[in-house]
């Protein structure tokens, strides 16, 4: 179908034929670019090729992972990643003292949250309501709505409505954090990271949820 062709076209140009020009000829390998001023956010990027983007999800896209091999026995490739870091940077800066103590506590986070929103015991924890929680903990720290909530969880408004007003009555420093994260913005016209970095944002008084 349409699809699966679109897939593995993709899979074709940005990848199988891409690759094998971005070998150095001097090395026999590739070698990637890291930019530090191109992301918004400040993160780094990379380029030519972009290490963050090869593909894992889909076995034919594993396939093309394989072509990533170590330079020989002496060396390894590894993968990092950080533990629910939003979760860990939000708990911080808005010094949330009840997630900091699970994480300090090294509890499983979406479980506790779970446990707290829900009223459920962490030894009757069902996979389905770490889920849920889960999708709670990452869609409120990034703004979303009862009804986008709703259709992540398959739930009505008014209940994912009860979800985000149950975990805000257990993490209150988090929603005045969010609160007054909003007020700067509206104030000021930017809003600031840790190390303050700026970020202006236009329309972030605008009438328009959309905007």
């Amino acid at each position: 179908n349409i699809l699966a062709y679109r897939g593995l076209a993709k899979l074709k140009s940005t990848y199988v034929d891409a690759l094998p020009l971005q070998v150095e000829t001097l090395t026999g390998r590739v070698h990637t670019d890291y930019m530090q001023t191109v992301a918004a956010t400040g993160r780094l990027s990379s380029n030519n090729p972009n290490l963050q983007n090869i593909p894992i999800r889909t076995k034919r896209g594993r396939q093309v992972r394989k072509a990533f091999i170590p330079r020989n026995r002496d060396y390894v490739l590894l993968a990092a990643d950080y533990s629910q870091i939003e979760l860990r940077l939000i708990a911080h800066i808005a010094d949330e003292n009840k997630m900091i103590e699970a994480f300090n506590n090294e509890l499983d986070i979406h479980a506790d949250t779970a446990s707290k929103v829900f009223g459920i015991p962490i030894s009757d924890m069902t996979t389905d309501i770490r889920r849920k929680a889960k999708a709670i903990n990452f869609g409120i720290i990034y703004g979303i709505s009862s009804y986008g909530l709703a259709k992540q969880l398959k739930c009505s408004p008014s209940e994912a409505k009860s979800f985000i007003n149950s975990y805000f009555d257990r993490f209150p420093k988090i929603k005045d954090y969010m609160a007054e994260t909003k007020n700067s913005l509206y104030n000021d016209g930017y809003v600031e990271t840790l190390f303050s970095r700026r970020i202006y944002i236009n329309g972030g008084d605008s009438k328009n949820q959309n905007i």
